[in-house]
């Protein structure tokens, strides 16, 4: 695979967000990325069918940087972000959730870190986490997981791919898209992918701040036993198909 050079004072990216009810906390996420981008960035967002007001509220705005469309039935969150995933055109992509808030540097930051590794085509850092009223929950999102450990098997045993805090090359998603059927989350499949073709940069500082709350696409409380069996069972099925597709 040819990977093209970056200049993180340059390179265009895009931000892919996909958004349900999440008028609360939008706001203040949008503006955090926003106020990083440069002109030639986008904010794409696929609004999955809202109800609370969220879908006027991205529409009432004038920045030229977003691009938006609303899917008029709920698809849930692997099919909102491979929609949005899809619809972004830049050389790099940053994936985003509607309730975080990002660190004023993580633009360049991850930018930087692209640029360092020519051969990395995922970058994915450390992150704060915080809760409903901006309370500090942990100082390492990763701590809370061993650490980071990006190999299937170590995915397959405890997950540290959490979409909101990845970007990913346009050479990834070529290859990632579509998302399998199986695949437990879209976070977990371009991670996985992403150690099989050899290119992940960890970033131990945290460089997001990760809101946890009762309205989260994750739940807060630990899975069930089955539905921990199914998800790793989905994952296996992901390693296949990474397999699959070379």
């Amino acid at each position: 695979m040819t990977l093209h050079p970056l200049s993180p004072s340059a390179s265009a990216v895009s931000v892919a967000m996909a958004t349900h009810n999440g008028l609360r906390f939008l706001p203040t996420q949008l503006h955090s990325i926003l106020a990083q981008l440069m002109p030639s960035d986008e904010v794409v967002i696929v609004d999955d069918a809202s109800e609370d007001g969220t879908w006027d509220w991205i529409l009432a705005q004038s920045d030229p940087r977003i691009r938006a469309v609303r899917q008029s039935v709920r698809l849930g969150a692997i099919r909102s972000f491979e929609h949005a995933l899809r619809l972004a055109d830049r050389p790099i992509v940053f994936l985003a959730d509607q309730d975080d808030l990002w660190e004023p540097d993580k633009r360049s930051r991850y930018l930087s870190a692209f640029e360092a590794d020519p051969d990395c085509i995922l970058v994915i850092s450390d992150s704060r986490v915080i809760d409903e009223e901006n309370r500090l929950m942990a100082h390492s999102w990763m701590s809370t997981r061993g650490g980071f450990a990006g190999g299937w098997l170590q995915t397959l045993m405890r997950s540290r791919w959490m979409g909101c805090s990845m970007a990913v090359r346009q050479e990834l998603l070529a290859r990632a898209l579509p998302i399998p059927t199986c695949a437990p989350m879209h976070d977990m499949w371009l991670g996985v992918l992403a150690t099989r073709m050899g290119g992940v940069t960890y970033i131990s500082e945290p460089l997001l701040q990760y809101r946890r709350h009762g309205s989260n696409a994750t739940p807060l409380s630990s899975r069930s036993m089955v539905t921990a069996f199914k998800h790793r069972l989905g994952l296996l099925c992901c390693f296949l198909s990474s397999l699959a597709r070379g």
